[in-house]
Order: C-alpha cells, then structure tokens, then sequence
C-alpha cells in the first residue's frame, strides 16, 4: 500500500511538469515559433497571451516584436565628383516573419549580418551615384561662408541641388527594403547619422578653416587700424582746430585789451600831460635807480629834469 502510494504520487508529479510543459506564455512584445525536434512545425505565434504546445518533443523559440535598432560601421566611399567621405548610417527594423527569419538568419546577430551587407550596399550605390552636395544638402538656401570652406570650392555658391539628402536617404530605404524580406525582416527606416571627409582631406579642411579666420582676423585688425587712424586724425584736425581759434580768440581780446590800455593812457595824458610825464618819470626812477646804481650824466640831462627843478 505504501509502495503504491509513492508511485502515484511520482506519477502525479510527472503528470503536473508534463503540464505545465504543456503551457507557455508570449508577451505583448514577443513572438514564437513551435520547434519541433529542432525543426519547425506550424503557424508562428504572433498573438500575446497563454498558449498550448505538446509536452517534451516540442519547445518555443521567442523573438522580439518591437522595432529594433542597427547601426552600420562608417564606410569610406567616394562620391560621384571624386570626393572620398566616411558615411555613417543607421536603421530601423523589426521581425515580420518569425519562421522564414529562424530559417534563415536565426537569430538578430545573423540579421544584423544580413543588414550589413543590404544596407551598407544600397548607401554605397546612392553615394556614389551622386555629388556630395546632394548628400549634405536638403534645400538650396543660400551658402555661408562656412559651407564653401568646407566644400572646399567656390563654385558651389551657384550650384543647385535636385534631390538632397533626406531624397537620397528615402532611396536607400527603398533599395534596401526590397532585399530584406527574404529573411523575415521589415525595414523601417534608414538615416545618414554623419557624413565626413577623410582624415587627409580633414586637415586640409582644418587647416582651410583655420587660414580662413586668421585671414578675416587679420582684415578686422586692418580695418580697426584704419579706422583708428581715422579717428586719430579728426581728433587731431578738431584739437588743431580748438587750439587756433583759442589762440585767434585770445590775440582778439589782447588786442582789446591793448587798445583800450592805449586809449586809457592817451586821455589821462591828453587832460594833464605834465602830470602824467612826472608820473611816469617817477616810475622809471623806480626801475633804474637802487642802490647798486651808479650813474654819470650831466645836468642838463632829461632824467633830471624834476630833480633840478627842486630848490
């Protein structure tokens, strides 16, 4: 009786993990493919919730539903003028066919193989096809000073663009998307992350640039220079200008100044001209005579005549 009830009881545990290997469950963002023996067997499973499959033999291979992301290696490819560039693109994809993508690329490893090579190929078609103007342009609004130093050519300022990148872009997708369904995968998207010269051709652009705004700082400090000196001269001409018209104003008022003296003098001395020639004999004993002076005249002389009049 014993033995009996341990065998079923092992045999009811078999029987519960043969059921719950019976049941699985794909979430909201999976999808499942039915291996059977390794190989598949069935519809794949493409709706969310629990599922019934055969216990043991069978098991269920899940792959995301969400849109994945790719990012390819920059590549160095020539454009149609001969410009050598570094391209860096990167995509948008998702599982449409779990089964065909199991048997073909089994896993999103092999797929991002497959889209190295389908997208990598179509964006070196599309480059090569076309100028680097079309591939780093969307509009043909007017170039900066910039844009023709790093074009390198002056030529472009007059040149116009037919289709433009996000157009080149768009073709990319389209020849790429056409290839890739045979691996169960959808292209969703593809975009030009950077576009770039190569390293030689990066130095020389450096060095373009750098010889550029040392030419434009050079014709600002020019410029600055002559304004300078510009300003320099008016403040000059202006203080020439102030000064003589200080000094014409000045001599102006001397003049004045001496004519009045003069006019003064002459109607003091015109009401009593005796007076006013003691007065200024006076004033010239005062600045000759001290007592370091010694003088020989005769007595007869005009310097004496006010003191020879004294009795």
């Amino acid at each position: 009786m014993k033995t009996r009830n341990v065998l079923i009881g092992i045999l009811l545990f078999i029987l519960f993990l043969v059921l719950m290997n019976a049941f699985y469950i794909v979430s909201e963002t999976e999808q499942a493919v039915i291996l059977q023996f390794g190989k598949p067997v069935g519809r794949p499973i493409m709706n969310a919730g629990l599922h019934l499959k055969a216990p043991i033999i069978q098991t269920v291979h899940k792959f995301d539903k969400r849109v994945l992301a790719w990012d390819g290696d920059p590549n160095q490819i020539p454009t149609k003028d001969k410009k050598y560039i570094w391209v860096d693109v990167t995509a948008r994809w998702r599982i449409a066919d779990p089964l065909t993508f199991l048997e073909s690329v089994e896993n999103e490893m092999g797929a991002h193989g497959r889209l190295d090579d389908i997208v990598d190929a179509a964006t070196r078609n599309m480059v090569s096809d076309n100028v680097l103007l079309e591939l780093v342009r969307n509009s043909n609004r007017p170039f900066s000073a910039l844009d023709v130093e790093l074009f390198q050519d002056t030529s472009i300022v007059n040149e116009k663009i037919d289709m433009g990148r996000e157009h080149i872009t768009r073709k990319i997708l389209e020849q790429a998307k056409e290839m890739v369904p045979q691996y169960g995968i959808e292209l969703v998207d593809v975009r030009i992350k950077r576009i770039n010269y190569v390293e030689e051709v990066r130095k020389k652009v450096y060095e373009r640039m750098i010889s550029e705004r040392k030419r434009i700082a050079e014709r600002y400090r020019s410029e600055g220079q002559g304004q300078m000196a510009e300003i320099e001269g008016k403040r000059e001409r202006e203080l020439q200008r102030i000064r003589s018209e200080a000094y014409q104003e000045a001599k102006e008022i001397q003049g004045r100044a001496d004519a009045e003296a003069t006019r003064i003098y002459a109607s003091a001395y015109n009401k009593d001209p005796e007076f006013y020639s003691f007065l200024k004999t006076l004033e010239t004993y005062q600045s000759t005579v001290d007592s370091n002076t010694t003088m020989l005249m005769t007595t007869k002389s005009d310097y004496l005549k006010y003191l020879n009049r004294i009795k």
